[in-house]
């Protein structure tokens, strides 16, 4: 009998203790006793690359940038000149959150300056890699002309299954380089060691990529 009592009345100590708790909350920023963590979203409104003639006028677009789904605040790496030709790469950085999160998105701005002759040629087309006893070997990218003497290519690479697309430009006579610019937050792409010979035929266009993703070796493509 005295165990029995003992033991109703430690269930009474422990019910009255359950009752003295704070209750239980759910709300938009509390899941019961839990603070609940918002991730920042930022996106960029308008283009991915944006193509400017030397000289000419760069618009910001702007970015979406929230939390919780309620606007916020970020920060802009990197400016637009627009009186030197290159391309410069924009990054938006939302503020970090109370919890330690931000969010990041991108922006490439081109400005080209193009002479009249490069300005009149046109490289668009197929190129076919020519990379003997690699599986790469036979693999296409494609030029196309999108300003004066401003190109999207794909898979610069010639990689197999590469869908990449990135900007190259012929400034003059038959120059052309992939200008360098991200690809992701944190992940610059260009060239290096380029050449572009016109003739004989067919036209050949040599060139070594520098990212991470790539090797280092030359890739060499002929046009179709």
């Amino acid at each position: 009998m005295k165990k029995l009592v003992q033991l109703l009345f430690l269930s009474l100590i422990i019910v009255l203790g359950a009752c003295n708790k704070d209750d239980i909350h759910n709300t938009d920023t509390q899941i019961g006793h839990s603070r609940v963590t918002f991730f920042p979203i930022i996106k960029i409104k308008g283009e991915r690359y944006i193509l400017v003639p030397k000289g000419g006028t760069y618009t910001e677009p702007g970015v979406d940038a929230t939390e919780g789904g309620a606007p916020t605040t970020f920060t802009t790496s990197g400016s637009v000149n627009t009186g030197v030709a290159g391309m410069y790469s924009l990054v938006y950085t939302t503020k970090t959150t109370q919890d330690g999160f931000s969010a990041s998105d991108y922006r490439n701005v081109l400005v080209y300056d193009t002479d009249a002759g490069a300005a009149a040629a046109d490289l668009s087309g197929t190129y076919k890699r020519s990379a003997p006893g690699n599986a790469a070997d036979g693999q296409l990218i494609t030029w196309a002309k999108k300003a004066p003497g401003v190109y999207l290519v794909t898979n610069p690479g010639g990689a197999v299954g590469n869908t990449l697309q990135v900007y190259a430009i012929n400034p003059t006579g038959n120059t052309v380089k992939i200008p360098l610019q991200l690809i992701g937050i944190g992940n610059p792409f260009n060239s290096t060691a380029e050449s572009y010979t016109p003739t004989p035929t067919p036209a050949k266009l040599v060139w070594t990529l520098i990212n991470v993703g790539y090797g280092a070796g030359v890739r060499t493509f002929f046009k179709q």
